[in-house]
């Protein structure tokens, strides 16, 4: 445990009196000068919120409340260090960070908000990440009555929820599912059968999603499902890419890379009956299975630790650092829920807005119901559905743009 913890004596007094009413929770936003933070930022005072700026630079971040025409407290923190941010943080705050890369810079703000027992969420897409807060955080935010929701944008609330739907609607006989992110454009027709191109990849991302795409290739991967007949289905190793899902809906064929998930993570928590959850990334359209066969050829040259760290070093210098994605992009989340023998029972689809919209709308929405005097969340790490309810959950998503298609439409 941080030494800082230790002299923190008022925090500790306040945790302790913690079964008594607070007034509405501190909201904190960390990264708010970045691309995805500036949205978060815009939705959060387009609900009336008055959120604390958390970064390096006063200037900054004073500089960005200005151009927002807002008057916002600032707090000029080391965002690496645990001890500083658990100094700034308490048992009534709310957390919501997009500093990333989370695998290189998130653990010292998600450790002090496990810590101060306070709400956190983030914007991180990193699987890897995700787990290690579930591994080394859980049992510390559920004693400190702290509350944990990694990758509460894009990545991964969508599929957990399009999941939870389809394994609702299968009911008990539904053992496994499949989920899959897709990206569509708005104004080229129907948004269900647009076909995504390898073009979307570049023209619908930012330079910081497409460096995180990349650094992940160097991470070790999960997925959840069984590591030998007979046996309990868990959490086990495996890269990124290892297989291609293929969903079919609306008439259209998606391949899509598995990739580590909250939905592993999350879904078996409340859906114990699951013996398999897999996930996948199917931005790539017709080039999925050349870019997977591509990183199944190179996944015996990760094994070395200099590779590895030659290849993170190299995707903080890809092109187009600075470009934006364009405005028509669009989200597609399809889930099946299958039973023991592989036979469809239920599937779900949903449709949103861009992914970066997306996660802007989803944080300040997260972080508003938290924040709110009467909220009751699950204490400890948790998925989206574990930590909020399945209802609570589809009317927020709801309120991001994130709808469920209607079946009527996908067969026409």
């Amino acid at each position: 445990m941080n030494d800082s913890w230790s002299v923190s004596g008022r925090r500790d007094s306040a945790l302790r009196k913690a079964d008594v009413a607070v007034e509405k929770r501190r909201i904190l936003l960390l990264g708010a000068t970045g691309y995805t933070g500036r949205r978060v930022l815009r939705e959060l005072l387009a609900r009336g919120e008055k959120p604390t700026l958390v970064g390096r630079s006063r200037t900054k971040m004073l500089t960005l409340a200005d151009r927002f025409e807002a008057e916002l407290p600032v707090a000029e923190v080391d965002l690496t260090s645990s001890a500083h941010l658990t100094r700034l943080l308490g048992p009534s705050d709310v957390v919501v960070s997009t500093v990333g890369p989370f695998m290189q810079l998130g653990m010292a703000t998600v450790t002090a908000a496990a810590r101060a027992g306070a709400r956190y969420f983030d914007s991180t897409g990193e699987g890897p990440f995700a787990r290690r807060v579930l591994l080394e955080l859980d049992s510390v935010a559920a004693a400190r009555g702290a509350t944990l929701v990694p990758a509460f944008g894009y990545d991964y609330v969508p599929g957990n929820l399009a999941g939870a739907l389809a394994l609702e609607q299968a009911g008990e006989r539904a053992c496994h599912v499949e989920i899959g992110y897709f990206i569509t454009r708005s104004g080229r027709g129907s948004e269900l059968h647009y076909r995504s191109t390898l073009r979307d990849s570049w023209d619908l991302t930012t330079g910081g999603t497409r460096q995180t795409l990349v650094a992940a290739a160097a991470e070790d991967g999960f997925a959840y499902r069984s590591p030998r007949p007979g046996a309990s289905s868990r959490l086990v190793d495996e890269r990124a890419a290892k297989r291609v899902l293929t969903f079919r809906y609306a008439g259209v064929r998606r391949p899509a890379m598995t990739v580590p998930g909250t939905e592993h993570l999350g879904l078996p928590e409340v859906f114990p009956q699951l013996e398999s959850v897999e996930v996948g990334m199917g931005w790539l359209g017709r080039w999925t299975r050349p870019v997977q066969i591509a990183a199944m050829l190179q996944a015996p040259l990760l094994r070395s630790a200099k590779v590895r760290a030659a290849l993170a070093r190299w995707s903080g210098r890809l092109p187009g650092a600075h470009h934006e994605p364009d405005a028509d992009g669009r989200s597609l989340v399809i889930a099946v829920a299958r039973d023991g023998h592989g036979r469809p029972l239920a599937t779900t689809a949903l449709t949103g807005p861009d992914p970066y919209e997306m996660t802007g709308s989803l944080l300040a929405w997260g972080a508003v119901h938290a924040a709110a005097p009467d909220a009751v969340l699950k204490p400890g790490v948790h998925g989206p559905v574990a930590a909020f309810g399945l209802d609570t959950l589809r009317l927020g998503a709801a309120e991001a743009g994130v709808h469920e298609v209607d079946g009527a439409l996908a067969r026409r």
